[in-house]
């Protein structure tokens, strides 16, 4: 393991201010964002759309990491770039999700495992030589009435720590993502409890795992209410319970957290954020965001595939990227929606 280059990507991605873009959509993801808007997923299409978001001018003022896809991993600007080189010289770190998606965890009721662990340190070796430094693994937990149960709990928390350490071993940052889902009818109270328990479950497993905490991402969902509950809330009460989860499950040594946006829309997730910076409580970590849809979609829904959108499409995702930055230093209003 070296240290000291996990030490140098993590500081340049945990930076006050800054954030990371989820660009790791598999292909059938794309495709089904790409067609929403009328265009034809093809990968020259998808290779366009993602040089459309890496070229945006001065974008580096507010990210430092991009999460790849493989097939993005090897594609190139139109002027002949590998994306992950060009990423680099911008300051941007390059990252790749590796985890192989999810299946069905035998013994419980349709819950969910990420399979990919097989074979791992081979690939994370190939990524490396293409130029990622950080990687990504997510597992899922829904709640109901029996979900999650301790299998899926224990058992995702097992992966997400064997994935961790097999990418410190291989000089790789990994980002560690346990979302718990937003599907469902649940209330805030029990998403909270759900999100301490896989939080705990998780750090002991990266205990257990010999995984240093110190260089980790970690990248968990707020603390929401199902969108079927119908239950009313607002970004402070995200905000308030989600911190006081943070505070009782993640270990201070952590650099910074970085959350998903989970459905919420791009306003309500940069919102939320903003209230959790604002909040004048002892936060022994960095707050960020690593975001897909609620910092892409008003850039998807402006560029539409044609060429003649793309300042357009640039310019909403570089607004959606400065007030994701100020929320993450708790700077962020609603007024500056309209700016």
């Amino acid at each position: 393991m070296s240290i000291k280059e996990l030490q140098e990507t993590i500081g340049k991605i945990a930076v006050p201010g800054k954030g990371i873009l989820a660009a790791d959509e598999s292909v059938s993801t794309a495709t089904k964002r790409l067609e929403a808007e009328g265009v034809k997923s093809t990968e020259e299409s998808r290779r366009k759309y993602r040089e459309m978001l890496f070229t945006t001018p001065h974008i580096n003022d507010f990210l430092r990491g991009v999460i790849l896809y493989e097939e993005t991993l090897y594609q190139k600007t139109i002027k002949g770039e590998a994306f992950p080189d060009f990423l680099s010289k911008n300051g941007i770190v390059p990252g790749i999700k590796v985890d192989g998606g999810l299946i069905d965890l035998e013994g419980t009721e349709s819950e969910k495992i990420t399979k990919g662990i097989d074979g791992l340190g081979e690939r994370l070796d190939v990524y490396k030589k293409a130029g990622a430094r950080f990687a990504k693994w997510r597992a899922v937990y829904s709640i109901s009435e029996t979900t999650p149960s301790c299998l899926a709990i224990r058992s995702n928390a097992v992966l997400l720590a064997r994935y961790a350490s097999i990418c410190q071993a291989h000089g790789i940052v990994p980002i560690v993502e346990p979302e718990v889902l937003l599907d469902g009818s649940h209330s805030m109270e029990e998403c909270a409890s759900v999100t301490e328990k896989v939080l705990h479950a998780v750090f002991r497993e990266i205990y257990r795992h010999n995984v240093l905490p110190e260089l980790i991402i970690l990248k968990p969902s707020m603390v929401v209410p199902g969108k079927l509950s119908g239950e009313k809330y607002d970004s402070k009460s995200v905000a308030r319970e989600t911190l006081k989860v943070l505070l009782r499950s993640v270990p201070a040594a952590v650099p910074t957290i970085n959350f998903l946006s989970g459905g919420q829309t791009p306003e309500q997730a940069t919102e939320s954020l903003n209230e959790m910076n604002s909040i004048k409580s002892r936060k022994p970590w960095n707050l960020s965001f690593s975001y897909a849809r609620a910092l892409q979609e008003p850039a998807l829904g402006a560029w539409k595939g044609k060429d003649a959108n793309v300042a357009a499409a640039q310019k909403a995702f570089y607004k959606r990227a400065e007030l994701n930055s100020a929320a993450s230093l708790g700077k962020y209003s609603r007024k500056m929606e309209g700016d």
